[in-house]
């Protein structure tokens, strides 16, 4: 199976990443690469996520690593990582562009 990174998803490893630069770069690098790391996992095991409890829709699945949702879609032959975020937060529904 093939990962596809959504813009969203870019964007908001963009943002994790520069939070956590405030403190330390190279800690806020390894933490983003840690997060792609974990989503790359998905090739394999693409339904190893549980069921986004907001979406109610088999195939739109999170994996949840150190307070952080990956969001992902499963399509036939391919993953889409639709969005990352803080685990404290609700996913809001009107933020992503589902197919």
């Amino acid at each position: 199976m093939q990962i596809i990174w959504t813009h969203e998803a870019l964007n908001r490893l963009a943002d994790i990443e520069e939070y956590i630069s405030k403190d330390s770069s190279e800690r806020a690098a390894n933490f983003v690469n840690y997060l792609i790391d974990r989503a790359e996992t998905l090739k394999d095991h693409p339904k190893i996520g549980r069921v986004v409890p907001e979406m109610a829709n088999k195939n739109i699945r999170e994996l949840i690593f150190r307070k952080y949702r990956i969001i992902y879609q499963v399509f036939e032959k391919r993953i889409e990582i639709i969005t990352v975020f803080e685990g404290h937060r609700l996913l809001r529904l009107e933020e992503l562009d589902i197919n």
